[in-house]
């Protein structure tokens, strides 16, 4: 009942943060298409965890915040690269480890990496992700792992992955 709860809220809030109209007609067609697309996830029988995730609601600010710090600090670092004097491009392919355990938190991951400017993901398939980097400085921050730890804590059901988890 909370997962089906958590979807009618989110559709509702979600259009309306989307369609900026608050007239009568407006919220008329958003009702329908919330219940329209609330209808067609209990068709498919996706109200679940897995596609309603609660559990990252009280997460996703935070992450949301050092997401956004990322794509700042590397949008800063592109725009060095590619207006300094030295021009220090050297793109490159480099295949990652992920180590997020549902589909939920590998696809986060990967639009994450792709957001953050001077990288982009080609490929995620399995536990590996084939991304695409402009210069040695993102593949570095690529291959630390930063990411695919916060996305992990962002993912995990306790406060933070121990180490062990991350490895397997």
């Amino acid at each position: 009942m909370r997962h089906v709860l958590a979807l009618v809220i989110g559709l509702v809030v979600l259009w309306l943060a989307l369609s900026g109209h608050y007239n009568v007609v407006f919220l008329s067609l958003g009702a329908v298409s919330c219940g329209l697309v609330f209808w067609l996830c209990w068709r498919m029988r996706l109200i679940n965890d897995e596609c309603v995730p609660i559990s990252i609601v009280a997460r996703l600010p935070a992450y949301t915040v050092w997401l956004l710090a990322e794509i700042a600090r590397s949008n800063v670092e592109v725009v060095r690269q590619l207006l300094g004097p030295a021009r220090n491009i050297h793109p490159s392919l480099v295949r990652v480890r992920v180590s997020q355990r549902t589909d939920l938190g590998r696809a986060i991951f990967a639009n994450s990496v792709t957001l953050t400017p001077g990288t982009v993901t080609i490929e995620l398939q399995g536990g590996q992700a084939v991304i695409h980097s402009l210069s040695r400085i993102a593949d570095t921050d690529v291959t630390e792992g930063e990411m695919n730890a916060k996305v992990c804590w962002l993912e995990s059901p306790s406060s933070a992955h121990t180490d062990s988890e991350r490895t397997q």
